[in-house]
């Protein structure tokens, strides 16, 4: 569009702020036009230059649901590699791709779903209950280990550039949302402000504050009886007052449909669209937008208040150049080549080695020896393509199974036998004999168990959700204990996304290995670890309880007791952070300075690390803090700082953490830190302070002083 001068409008005009430019072009617009723009598929308005653009796209783990693209590891996955650094670069990969795909996307004229730049990831809320069926899409069950992770993965989509972001990235799912799914759209989370401020709200502040976000997802449920994608709480007065948000509000998908329809705060849909808008929701993923121009009719909402968010949604577009010429734009530049790359299938297989937990190893079962001459790969997940992937993910172009990994790995001169046995579910044993005769005749089983997608996932129409038992299936039990039967030496492959009460597997096998949903070079890593070529280094980022009898209502908010290893009494099958390698370390010369501090000061906490073993291996440093004299209910203990390091045989490194006031506080009931004056409990180790369990050193530091709240 040009003026009746023929120079360029002023949102045309480059060298204008883009909030002036943005002025401009919602200035032109008519209000049925802006509504248009509010819903995910927006419309073209041909005579402002407006194309069609659709927001609704996925990231997760790779780009996700457009074709051929690059599938990394889920999420749950990621995050047991405990590698912000590694996590980031997967992003760049990630959003190189994306912007691929959307220039090639533009060059032909497509503007549909999952083509645009605004990715609907990362999933930051705590998995606070392993029979929550969208837990594998979360960094886990701690709040700082997911902030770290989820600060990293946002700065790789959203790029660098002063002037223009890569992609939009989204915090999702705001608030308080982890399950149950089945009643996710008429559930009141009910939780105190302790837990909102301790437990659900820190990683996404982390993404605001530290990552610059563009967007925030409101979630399905109430949060206090307030709807979360029309929350003033959480949407003006935290996010956008207290922690100073500046990007946009999306809505999860009908999410404003189920006001009226579930939570039945409203009656209709001109009310449930005024309220979302009114508190901040600024682009309805659903249909109920549409109905804004009649709740302006009713006095419901006044179009200065509709214009608010239409302004932030077109400052996100100029910030993506779609507005600006491509040549303008760097990212632009990105050719369709740099999809599905063997750059990234190299990544992929790196991110699916460092998320490889070795669980069990017993009497060095693993790694397999050069006289094992014959292998029998047995279960339901040994040769399954999908199980591969994890939900919200894209298309491979070629994906490795376990049993095409081990067979390449293994090579001509070991014999790979390969049976089934059985279903993920079902009674069936009809596989049973072939399973139990391949083992017979071989020097070892691998077993592939576990489950997917046709056990746990997102709530929808004749689609599994949420678990209602932690257990193995038990026709994969009853497999497992066949093959033990037969004297050979058995080694358990887990893939899943959530925790699995795997009691009978820590008995009796003699190696169990958590694979999870391992991406597209699943197979290839799993096969690197069995044969001993890579050394597994990673950690639980959830904890594996022995059954759901340690577990508390699934339904119930009202506080964190016995929930997640910060809560939990319970004795775990394997704690949070677990994760053994095929060699040893050691940990000494704790330093904590000053031992006696003020209550506003920080603390530096350094120790050494030994490679005391005879092989190269990654050590997961990790740090905990147990507030041990507070007059508030605090964490048994919580993580407050980790490293990965790689030592070679032999070597010794000191590593070193900077605690942080409010990394010592506490939260009073009104949800404020607070770091009191007393003792503090520091231990740096391979993982938690538990008896028997792996090794660290721990110190206490004492402050003194006022209380002191951090800001």
């Amino acid at each position: 569009m040009s003026t009746m001068t023929g120079k360029p409008a002023r949102y045309q005009d480059m060298s204008l702020p883009i909030d002036e430019r943005v002025d401009d072009l919602v200035s032109r617009m008519t209000l049925e036009e802006k509504i248009s723009q509010m819903v995910h598929p927006a419309a073209a308005i041909e005579r402002l230059g407006v194309p069609a653009y659709n927001w609704w796209n996925e990231c997760l783990h790779g780009v996700g649901r457009a074709g051929i693209a690059t599938v990394f590891p889920q999420a749950i996955g990621m995050a047991a590699a405990w590698n912000p650094t590694l996590l980031h670069r997967m992003a760049v990969a990630t959003s190189d791709e994306a912007r691929a795909k959307h220039h090639d996307a533009v060059r032909q004229g497509i503007y549909e779903i999952y083509r645009g730049l605004t990715f609907w990831s990362p999933n930051i809320n705590i998995f606070r209950d392993p029979r929550w069926g969208r837990g594998q899409e979360t960094y886990g069950e701690d709040p700082y280990l997911t902030a770290r992770l989820g600060v990293a993965f946002v700065r790789g989509l959203q790029g660098d550039d002063p002037r223009y972001l890569k992609v939009a990235a989204c915090a999702k799912h705001y608030a308080v949302h982890s399950g149950p799914e089945a009643l996710r759209h008429e559930f009141d989370a009910r939780v105190n402000q302790r837990d909102l401020r301790e437990t659900y709200l820190p990683a996404f502040e982390a993404l605001v504050r530290e990552a610059q976000v563009e967007s925030v997802m409101g979630a399905y449920n109430r949060t206090n009886g307030e709807v979360c994608c029309g929350s003033p709480t959480l949407l003006q007065k935290i996010l956008r007052e207290e922690w100073g948000f500046e990007g946009h509000v999306v809505s999860d998908c009908w999410a404003v449909r189920d006001f009226f329809m579930h939570h039945k705060i409203v009656d209709t849909p001109e009310e449930a669209a005024a309220l979302a808008v009114r508190n901040g929701c600024d682009v309805n993923c659903g249909n109920t937008y549409p109905f804004l121009g009649k709740a302006v009719a009713q006095g419901l909402i006044d179009e200065a208040t509709i214009d608010v968010s239409l302004k932030r949604l077109f400052r996100t577009r100029f910030r993506l150049g779609m507005f600006d010429p491509p040549e303008a734009v760097p990212y632009a530049q990105i050719p369709i080549t740099a999809n599905d790359t063997p750059e990234h299938r190299r990544l992929a297989l790196e991110v699916a080695l460092e998320s490889m937990v070795l669980l069990k190893n017993d009497k060095g079962a693993l790694p397999l020896t050069s006289g094992v001459r014959s292998i029998a790969v047995v279960g339901p997940n040994a040769d399954d393509f999908d199980v591969l992937l994890g939900n919200y993910s894209g298309t491979p172009s070629k994906a490795v199974t376990p049993l095409e990994g081990i067979r390449t790995r293994a090579g001509a001169g070991v014999t790979v036998r390969y049976a089934k046995g059985c279903e993920i579910l079902g009674e069936e044993r009809q596989g049973f004999a072939a399973a139990i005769e391949a083992a017979r005749q071989s020097d070892v089983v691998i077993a592939c168990m576990g489950i997917s997608q046709a056990v746990e996932g997102e709530e929808g129409p004749g689609r599994p959700a949420d678990r209602s038992d932690i257990v193995l299936p038990g026709v994969q039990e009853a497999l497992l204990e066949a093959l033990h039967a037969t004297g050979r030496p058995l080694v358990v492959v887990l893939l899943n996304g959530s925790a699995l009460a795997v009691n009978w597997a820590q008995d009796h096998a003699a190696a169990i290995l958590e694979a999870w949903y391992p991406g597209e070079e699943g197979g290839t890593a799993i096969a690197q670890v069995l044969f001993g070529d890579y050394n597994p280094g990673g950690k639980l980022p959830v904890t594996f309880y022995k059954s759901v009898e340690q577990l508390p209502d699934f339904q119930d908010y009202t506080m964190m007791a016995g929930h997640t290893y910060r809560f939990s009494q319970a004795e775990p099958l394997y704690p949070f952070g677990h994760g053994l390698s095929y060699t040893t370390f050691a940990y000494s010369d704790l330093v904590i300075t000053p031992e006696k501090g003020a209550t506003d000061a920080s603390v530096t906490v350094r120790a050494t690390v030994k490679n005391t073993g005879s092989r190269a291996g990654d050590e997961v440093v990790q740090l905990y803090v147990s507030d041990v004299a507070s007059q508030y209910p605090v964490p048994i203990r919580h993580l407050e700082g980790f490293q990965r390091i790689h030592l070679a045989a032999g070597e010794a490194r000191q590593v070193e953490f900077v605690l942080t006031p409010a990394q010592l506080a506490a939260f009073d009931d009104d949800g404020r830190r607070i770091v009191e004056p007393g003792a503090f409990v520091i231990s740096v180790g391979g993982g938690q302070p538990l008896a028997g369990g792996a090794p660290h050193v721990s110190g206490s530091v004492t402050l003194f002083g006022n209380a002191y709240r951090p800001e």
